[in-house]
């Protein structure tokens, strides 16, 4: 738990990303997913040479949305593994600087920063709370932070939640086997559970229900790539929270943020929240 990461953690974030490098990811999904994540920053509200950071780039593929619409971005990750990916997914952009780094160790100077993001990361972070501080205090007054941190499913009826009790005690044991094992058991729960439910709900979606409520309903229209990505991700991962909205509010009220909004749509929590002055 040294410098506020958990090794086991790291290690395996760095074998999913080496083994789904996003290089089959279709530019159109990467786009969609994109628009979904950053639905609530504002993006006119940074300054035209804006600098910022992407905590947990992982392989690059916010940073390679985010690049075009920025003078430079800090792409930062505890895995040497994941940032060799994201070196070579970037290598197009010229205004794009890595750092391996934990969050307790951001090679960043203090109150210098114009926006950060991290999406997908401060759930596997052992102090969620001091992380997010940390970041906070590399930020100026005023400047944007878009958090997304897996919900704890607050919105959701009780028999979604038991169904999910359910997925994350096969998690907890899956988890902690040798990562080939972990690997292939997660892409036989793609194939068994993932695609099967996703292509499930899209068809009654196409018929007229309405599938929000639906398991795995956020991956109907998504590649099969995403899915087999994504399982790994749930299944191979062994630390994992999650947290209601009034947690992540109160959370990022802590670490010196306002004027807080959540997205009102999939996927959940995803919240921006502004430095204070």
């Amino acid at each position: 738990m040294k410098n506020n990461i958990d090794l086991e953690t790291v290690k395996g974030f760095g074998d999913e990303w080496s083994r789904f490098n996003q290089a089959l990811l279709p530019p159109q999904e990467l786009q969609e997913s994109f628009n979904q994540y950053f639905k609530v920053f504002p993006w006119n509200s940074l300054p035209k040479d804006a600098v910022g950071f992407d905590l947990g780039c992982g392989s690059g593929r916010w940073a390679k949305c985010v690049a075009p619409k920025v003078c430079r971005i800090h792409c930062i990750d505890a895995s040497e593994a994941a940032l060799a990916v994201a070196k070579r997914n970037l290598k197009e952009f010229a205004n794009c600087e890595f750092h391996v780094a934990s969050v307790a160790d951001i090679p960043l100077p203090e109150n210098s920063m114009d926006f950060w993001y991290s999406l997908g990361v401060f759930h596997h972070i052992p102090d969620t709370t001091a992380g997010i501080k940390s970041c906070v205090s590399k930020l100026k007054a005023g400047a944007p932070f878009l958090l997304y941190i897996y919900y704890a499913f607050d919105n959701r009826p009780a028999w979604f939640r038991v169904l999910w009790r359910a997925s994350d005690f096969l998690r907890k044991l899956i988890s902690r086997f040798p990562y080939p094992l972990r690997y292939a058991l997660s892409q036989v729960i793609a194939v068994l559970i993932y695609y099967p439910f996703a292509r499930f709900s899209l068809l009654l979606e196409i018929v007229g229900l309405n599938v929000e409520a639906f398991p795995l309903s956020a991956y109907r229209r998504r590649s099969f790539y995403t899915m087999r990505t994504d399982a790994l991700d749930r299944f191979g991962t062994r630390l994992e929270k999650r947290f209601t909205a009034a947690q992540i509010q109160e959370m990022m009220e802590d670490s010196d943020l306002e004027r807080i909004v959540f997205s009102d749509t999939v996927p959940y929590w995803c919240a921006v929240g502004y430095k204070k002055n």
